[in-house]
């Protein structure tokens, strides 16, 4: 069943641009190069994968914090994580939500970070997604 009022989704792909290396595209106009390790100004999949964890986390407790802290906070989400590359997963990631909460007092200070991360546990799309596991499905379409 679909729902006929629902947002049109962003469509995504990715190009190949040479060995190893791809450039990223969604129908809104955005680009990512995607690439190895070894080459500059690319981001490899999984570097990919712990930024959209970051990015999400981030927006999911935007609200929170903006209302709390003004909508001129700074933060910075550091994530990282290494890959088993025998079995090729990423078995932890590990996110740091860093802020200047010096202004509050040690009681607002941990309220805050216990609503930061029951929105972020609520709303991020990606965290619960990872968290859940989900399937993945590849076709193949050759053309003859």
């Amino acid at each position: 069943m679909t729902d006929d009022n629902a947002t049109p989704s962003t469509e995504l792909w990715v190009e190949r641009t040479g060995t190893r290396l791809y450039t990223g595209r969604s129908s809104r106009g955005a680009e990512v190069r995607i690439g190895s390790e070894s080459v500059e100004g690319v981001f490899t999949p999984g570097e990919l994968l712990k930024i959209a964890l970051a990015a999400c986390s981030g927006m999911s407790s935007d609200f929170p914090l903006s209302r709390r802290l003004g909508d001129n906070y700074d933060a910075t989400i550091r994530v990282s994580g290494a890959a088993d590359r025998e079995n090729e997963v990423y078995p932890q990631l590990d996110e740091v939500l860093e802020l200047d909460l010096s202004e509050l007092d040690a009681d607002a200070q941990a309220r805050l970070i216990a609503l930061v991360e029951r929105s972020v546990d609520k709303v991020c799309t990606v965290g619960r997604t990872l968290k859940a596991g989900t399937n993945v499905t590849l076709t193949v379409a050759g053309e003859s």
